[in-house]
């Protein structure tokens, strides 16, 4: 499903689209996928998009931050983040992710 999902966003034109596996470690998610969208319009198509989509391959939302510059999607197992270019550069959660990613229990 998460694999489908990062195809997903890539044909939706999401750029430098990561899946970050934190199964085992202390963060509260099991995956995180991470992308970056052009402009709030694209973010906000994406929003709608990605919920039908992880609805249609078996993932129920539960919970959601939306604003024009960064998204977040709790499915519960996995996160979704939506981020312009700015706030990816400027907050560098893939390398906050990769801690987790890395110290695995």
């Amino acid at each position: 499903m998460l694999e489908k999902i990062k195809l997903f966003l890539e044909d939706k034109k999401a750029e430098d689209v990561e899946l970050i596996d934190v199964s085992g470690s202390e963060y509260f998610t099991d995956y995180v996928i991470v992308a970056t969208t052009t402009s709030s319009k694209q973010t906000l198509a994406l929003v709608d998009d990605v919920r039908t989509k992880a609805k249609e391959l078996g993932a129920n939302l539960l919970g959601s931050e939306v604003s024009e510059e960064w998204v977040v999607l709790d499915f519960g197992e996995f996160l979704v983040h939506l981020l312009s270019v700015e706030y990816r550069q400027k907050y560098k959660i893939e390398e906050f992710l990769q801690e987790f990613s890395s110290n695995k229990s």
